[in-house]
């Protein structure tokens, strides 16, 4: 992968004045033919040598990311320049300079200096594969080849608009039960922690036999204060671990499959997998990349063990000359209705409007699942909140029904 450089240039404006500059491209004649692109003849461009305080200093996993919703506007953004008449290396230079996410913008800069040196837009890409996903690079190789690039952006701008949207709706579904599971945990720690203590000096000092509810929980407190250390650096050491470790095969064999059969849950994960899977092989099919490339690509970006494992199948019929549906209808994964419209789209000759279809029921599902499971979650975690935190009060206070009998 070519590496950016950052030139000092001189020119003269049209007053005369010498006006001096910084720009980063890949070589020395890169940044000629950008200044000459925009119009200026350089006096002078000198490489600026960066010492080790002037580098930017960046803590792996904590730097700014380049989101899916950053790559939709930025297809969108190319596609409607492009198809108002504006050069690629243009649309390139000004989408680099107007977006809000600064990873994107160096990344973009780079791809301006690929692309300016003779390369394809997708190879420019894909010298990037930790901003751009597969699935975006092939959709923008078959306009490139085809001639209908412009499409492909919108394609790639609208497919990912989807995500975002798919990707809000299981937010908006998680975050109730989370947030509160993590309250009703950390209002648990913290009374065993700080409360029941000072209650239990008190019992101490007035003597007699706690009720068996007071005595477990004074049991719970002086096992949690060596508890909790132990357990804080243990969910530390497990985060660490899983950002490292969560795409291994071996972990996703394992977790992602077990996600689908987790009560409640299960469903909306499936029908997300589900939604994902057809919405991008019909996007891909429909951009014209080849069914066997599209099949490697999506069984990836699909999210789930389980449906990569199913595409595979897929892909050893498909080789062979056979149809898509049979070897689907052999994982569980996928409902009937699934395996059928797939079947129904091959034989008629419109298998890339039955994945759209199939996509679009499963986006509505998603959305009514979500609704139904905030509805549904939100009296539960309330009762299970009311229920923990009350029991331990009312533990805390059954001493103190007793308390004259103790005086």
């Amino acid at each position: 992968m070519a590496i950016a450089r950052t030139y000092e240039y001189a020119i003269r404006d049209g007053s005369g004045k010498l006006v001096k500059g910084r720009i980063e491209a890949t070589n020395e004649a890169a940044v000629v033919n950008r200044l000459r692109t925009m119009g200026m003849a350089p006096l002078s461009i000198n490489e600026v040598q960066n010492t080790g305080l002037q580098r930017e200093i960046t803590i792996p996993g904590f730097g700014k990311r380049v989101r899916i919703k950053d790559l939709a506007v930025m297809s969108r953004q190319m596609a409607t320049m492009i198809s108002a008449g504006l050069s690629l290396l243009r649309a390139l230079n000004i989408i680099a300079t107007q977006t809000e996410n600064e990873a994107l913008a160096k990344v973009l800069a780079q791809v301006r200096a690929d692309v300016e040196t003779g390369n394809s837009l997708s190879d420019g890409l894909s010298r990037h594969p930790d901003t751009f996903p597969p699935l975006m690079i092939n959709m923008i190789r078959a306009g490139e080849v085809g001639g209908f690039l412009e499409d492909a952006l919108r394609s790639v701008a609208e497919n990912y608009e989807k995500e975002v949207k798919l990707r809000a709706q299981i937010k908006s579904a998680m975050t109730y039960p989370v947030m509160v599971f993590c309250m009703a945990i950390l209002a648990v720690v913290g009374m065993l922690l700080f409360i029941v203590p000072i209650f239990e000096q008190m019992f101490a000092d007035l003597g007699g036999e706690l009720p068996w509810a007071t005595q477990i929980l004074v049991y719970l407190s002086g096992v949690m204060k060596w508890l909790a250390p132990v357990l804080l650096v243990v969910l530390v050491a497990f985060g660490v671990w899983w950002r490292k470790h969560k795409d291994d095969d071996g972990v996703r064999s394992r977790v992602q499959p077990f996600a689908l059969r987790v009560p409640i849950f299960g469903q909306l994960f499936k029908k997300v997998a589900i939604a994902r899977f057809t919405r991008n092989f019909g996007t891909m099919l429909s951009a014209g990349v080849p069914i066997l490339q599209a099949l490697e690509i999506v069984g990836q970006t699909s999210g789930n063990w389980a449906i990569e494992q199913a595409v595979k199948d897929v892909q050893e019929n498909v080789r062979t000359g056979q149809s898509l549906a049979a070897p689907l209808s052999n994982h569980s994964v996928f409902p009937p209705m699934v395996t059928q419209m797939i079947a129904t789209g091959e034989d008629s000759g419109s298998l890339e409007l039955m994945l759209t279809k199939v996509s679009e029921f499963y986006d509505e599902e998603v959305a009514a699942t979500t609704e139904q499971l905030t509805s549904l979650i939100e009296p539960l975690m309330i009762a299970v909140l009311g229920v923990i935190i009350g029991g331990m009060i009312i533990a805390l206070y059954m001493p103190i029904f007793s308390i004259f009998e103790l005086v």
